[in-house]
């Protein structure tokens, strides 16, 4: 096994096996690597003290595949790591903060980087929501890009300020910043509304019908990917798909001259993109809004004997929704 110890911040990170073909085109392990270290300016600030699940291929995109959210005891000493409470067990989550910690993922094979919408500080009250919109099979990548605006739409009608990326593979991800008050079921309550109100006004191209079988035709809005411990791949990711494509931040006026090609946005282009637009997800952090009025518009109301409040480092969440 081909060693390799690169001095990243200061850090030695032992990388190994740069040779192993990743991606059918000839992508390999160190392109891998490299696509992080060179990215780790840009991707960190939207990583920084959020819990991080890695989603590992060992054997390259077209091999095995597992998720990984316990921080392996091999770790070096000065990788992060957050232990949160889940049902019965502890998980001691890392934490990616700095560049030889991304390199080091990049290493375990971590080809996708998926993230908690929460950071440490407030572990159990979002700071982002998010709607993951999943084309089925034969859908036009312009359906999905109709029923972005309609969401768009909608969340500025409560006051809400949604940024939008491509996922990577044929859908598209509204990532919405929003105060860190509500727990994670109060959130998705949220998000299942305006799921709700598309699918209601738009029933020929979106649902929310959870049984794939039942979504032929249509683009799935799913608002689930707000459950506690559930997460989705970061900005700018890799995805393992022929490409290597990048899970990318666009333009609203992208969408809405319908001028956006998944595949365009790759390991090899993403970084002339951002030479000329910068990060597209800078701001999110500035434009954080309050989904009261939201709530209030779907019928939430908070139980008069609950307190929202941040919880402690090891307490589980809980949350109890009153729906009029």
């Amino acid at each position: 096994m081909d060693k390799t110890v690169a001095m990243v911040d200061g850090r030695e990170v032992r990388l190994s096996n740069l040779d192993k073909v990743f991606w059918p085109e000839g992508f390999t392990k160190a392109h891998l690597v490299k696509y992080y270290m060179d990215m780790a300016p840009v991707i960190i600030p939207h990583l920084r003290n959020r819990p991080l699940v890695m989603k590992r291929y060992p054997d390259g995109v077209n091999g095995q595949s597992f998720y990984q959210k316990e921080c392996p005891e091999y770790a070096p000493d000065w990788i992060e790591t957050y232990p949160i409470w889940h049902s019965e067990k502890v998980i001691n989550y890392i934490v990616c903060n700095d560049a030889a910690t991304l390199a080091w993922l990049a290493n375990q094979a971590c080809v996708e980087i998926h993230a908690w919408l929460s950071v440490l500080d407030n572990v159990d009250y979002p700071d982002t929501a998010v709607i993951d919109l999943d084309p089925a099979d034969g859908v036009m990548f312009s359906d999905v890009m109709d029923i972005a605006l309609l969401c768009r739409r909608a969340l500025e009608e409560f006051g809400l300020a949604p940024f939008v990326k491509t996922s990577g593979a044929g859908g598209l991800h509204l990532f919405i910043p929003i105060i860190s008050e509500y727990p994670f079921p109060v959130v998705t309550f949220a998000m299942q509304h305006i799921a709700g109100l598309i699918a209601g006004v738009y029933p020929r191209k979106a649902t929310i019908e959870r049984v794939v079988a039942r979504r032929k035709g249509k683009v799935y809005l799913d608002y689930l990917q707000n459950g506690r411990g559930r997460t989705m791949a970061f900005q700018y990711s890799l995805r393992p798909l022929p490409g290597a494509p990048v899970s990318t931040p666009l333009v609203w006026e992208e969408v809405e001259k319908m001028q956006v090609e998944p595949p365009a946005f790759n390991i090899q282009t993403i970084f002339k993109r951002l030479d000329k637009y910068g990060d597209l997800l800078e701001d999110m952090s500035r434009c954080r809004r309050s989904l009261s009025g939201l709530l209030e518009a779907a019928g939430y109301k908070k139980p008069k004997d609950t307190v929202i409040r941040p919880l402690g480092k090891d307490q589980p969440a809980q949350a109890t929704l009153n729906i009029k």
